[in-house]
């Protein structure tokens, strides 16, 4: 029995996962910490505050009328760490002697005095008016800023291009949250999302769009905030012109979010409120009556007010209320796309349901916080829940089951383990079973080449269990037309549809003569690769090391074994996991998946064809790939033919420039995120 089958037949598949599974079990996440926020009661102004001349950010800071709280809000300025250039501006609407003389005594700090009076919104529109940087942040005296906020709310403007107008969230000073992003209602009333909670809840964690942000603080494009000539003067002195500032940037078609990554403290105890429209105090009546009047016809389309504030459930709907519906996706881990291909296609697929309007929920069966891993999905936009907060599966869903539309689980054994739960807890919504591969069918294929009876059995036991779960599920997502086929003999009632992988075409950068040596990509908890790495080395090497002294042949992947490392030498450099990929793939002159079992589409073929990077493969490697041999890649299946492929295509550069240019348009024309985005909307369409 070789080494590969004993790992098959006593950790299996499923052991590779959940060893995957438990080291993600090592990351914490980040608690917020409120303790390193100095104290208000010094009155001791900072003796400087940062100002570039070119800055990136004007930071505008309409003057509060107790002293303490904007020294303290500008310390915090000077304290903490940005990357992002700043100047600081502070807009005085009642100068004195001894305020004057204590602000322009702060080196690099902009002193704007009003005279005469031009309140709250005027200071607010003076200061932008004067403001030099790309971005203006409006930002309230009795606050103060912690370590990465700014950086954050750009952040929020680069990895979201729509994005007009982002917010912080907001705490209080003992460390609760008192806004993760405002909620409006069709009769003007609101409400802050949040307030009262932990703001390390997993609700709190992710960038989405919002109503209105805080008026505590606030950013936006410059030119964006005088295109909307600044804060609407009818609601002078305060109140609602902060959620009217969000409606026009609304209606501008630009999106407003909230960007959990950046944290302020509001004391709130140094200017008028104007949070949220349920506040405004004298103003607050009036100017409701000119907002209604205004947006009435907007208006129309928000939830109704929430008899129960304190229905957790009923709030997360009102705050999903612009959304084409919530879809909750499980898997046995959080995506690692880095690391393996099934974890690029699950990322884009998630990004796929948010381009079509839906929010996500992401639930890793490990019930573990991944790190960086989880920040990249919640910075993206998608919700990750994990423990503690999870509790049990069954109060899980039962707390939460009814505000999802559609749920999509990946592998059959770990959606065994939700269907009850899913058909009792969320009864309108449609179960979707993703695949990934036909893992009966890889396991089919790995019993006829170890000629295993023990494996075969392993494998009919594996179809029965797959099959099962494609009859129960609403819908069965397979990566390829082969499997598909595969199902319409085995499952010929199932619903299924073809979602494959999705990768960025990205284009070759390097040409044929600026390159050198030979690769091969692949995460070693995936069997299938232990085996295409050796049977390769052990086998093709040699014949092509015989032709071409001088090459060398690289091995890139994360969690390899010993036998892997063990192949090092001969010209095989083993390098395992590597954080960037980009050098590989463009410095290389040709990949190999030299696979002789498997199922499913590979990434590894993939993404090598979408930067240009010709490939040689077994014809289990390009099965579905809709793949020309010889026009779009090289095939072959012996030792004798793959050697022989390599070292033509490492000669042929007028060979090798053809296959680089027609990869590239099979990557663009069936592996794409649009081709990828069609199909789930044909998906939704098919089970609505």
């Amino acid at each position: 029995m070789s080494q590969l089958s004993r790992t098959v037949r006593t950790v299996g598949l499923k052991g590779a996962l959940n060893r995957a599974q438990l080291s993600q079990q090592a990351s914490r996440f980040d608690t917020l910490d409120t303790g390193a926020v100095g104290a208000v009661g010094d009155e001791q102004a900072p003796g400087s505050v940062p100002c570039s001349p070119e800055p990136d950010v004007s930071i505008v800071i309409p003057l509060g009328r107790q002293w303490p709280y904007t020294a303290a809000c500008l310390r915090s300025l000077a304290a903490v760490h940005c990357d992002a250039s700043f100047e600081v501006i502070v807009v005085d609407d009642q100068p004195t002697d001894e305020i004057r003389t204590k602000l322009e005594s702060v080196e690099g700090l902009i002193y704007l005095a009003n005279e005469p009076q031009r309140g709250f919104i005027g200071s607010c529109n003076r200061g932008a008016a004067t403001a030099k940087g790309s971005f203006i942040v409006l930002l309230k005296s009795d606050t103060q800023v912690m370590d990465g906020w700014l950086d954050a709310l750009m952040d929020t403007f680069e990895r979201h291009p729509d994005t007009g107008l982002a917010g912080p969230r907001v705490v209080s000073p003992p460390g609760t949250l008192r806004h993760a992003g405002g909620i409006l209602f069709d009769d003007g009333s609101g409400c802050d999302y949040g307030t009262g909670d932990d703001p390390d809840r997993p609700e709190y964690q992710f960038v989405r769009e919002i109503d209105f942000c805080s008026s505590a603080c606030s950013m936006l494009p410059s030119e964006l905030f005088a295109e909307l000539n600044g804060l609407d003067s009818q609601f002078a002195p305060c109140g609602y012109e902060f959620i009217d500032l969000a409606l026009r940037v609304r209606a501008l078609g630009r999106q407003v979010r909230i960007q959990p990554a950046s944290n302020i403290v509001h004391h709130d105890n140094d200017t008028p409120l104007t949070d949220t429209a349920n506040e405004g105090q004298g103003n607050r009546a009036p100017n409701r009556e000119k907002f209604l009047e205004q947006w009435k016809i907007e208006l129309a389309s928000y939830p109704h007010p929430l008899p129960d504030l304190d229905d957790r459930s009923a709030v997360r709907r009102a705050r999903d209320h612009h959304l084409q519906g919530r879809v909750l996706i499980i898997d046995a881990f959080t995506p690692e796309p880095d690391q393996d291909s099934g974890s690029l296609r699950l990322q884009y697929l998630m990004g796929c349901f948010r381009q079509l309007g839906y929010g996500v929920t992401f639930l890793p069966d490990s019930r573990s916080y991944a790190g960086r891993y989880t920040r990249r999905l919640q910075q993206s936009g998608m919700e990750v829940v994990y423990d503690p907060w999870i509790g049990s599966l069954q109060k899980f869903f039962r707390e939460r089951g009814t505000e999802f539309d559609l749920v999509m689980i990946s592998r059959h054994y770990i959606a065994s383990r939700y269907l009850s739960l899913i058909r009792r807890y969320c009864p309108d919504a449609r179960f979707v079973f993703d695949t990934v591969d036909l893992h009966f069918l890889r396991e089919q294929r790995l019993a006829e080449l170890e000629d295993s009876r023990p494996l075969g059995r392993a494998a009919l036991q594996t179809r029965r269990a797959e099959l099962a779960v494609i009859d129960a599920a609403d819908a069965t997502l397979v990566v390829s037309p082969a499997e598909k086929a595969v199902l319409a003999e085995a499952a010929p009632k199932a619903r299924v549809h073809v979602i494959s992988n999705i990768h960025e075409v990205v284009g070759s950068r390097l040409g044929f003569r600026y390159r050198q040596g030979i690769v091969f990509v692949g995460s070693y908890r995936h069997p299938p690769n232990i085996d295409a790495a050796i049977w390769f080395t052990q086998n093709v090497w040699p014949l092509v090391r015989a032709e071409l002294p001088d090459a060398e042949f690289h091995l890139i992947g994360s969690k390899a074994p010993e036998q892997i490392k063990a192949l090092e030498g001969n010209g095989v450099r083993f390098h395992g996991f590597v954080e960037n990929l980009e050098p590989w793939l463009d410095n290389c002159r040709l990949a190999i998946a030299p696979l002789r079992y498997g199922a499913g589409i590979k990434g590894k073929v993939n993404i090598s064809m979408s930067r240009g990077q010709p490939v040689v493969a077994t014809p289990v490697a390009v099965e579905g790939m809709f793949a020309e041999p010889g026009r779009d890649l090289l095939v072959a299946e012996t030792a004798e033919d793959f050697a022989a492929s390599i070292i033509r295509l490492y000669r042929d550069e007028e060979l090798w420039t053809q296959l680089s240019v027609s990869g590239l348009e099979n990557v663009r024309k069936y592996f794409s995120t649009d081709t990828a985005r069609l199909g789930l909307s044909e998906l939704i369409e098919d089970l609505s």
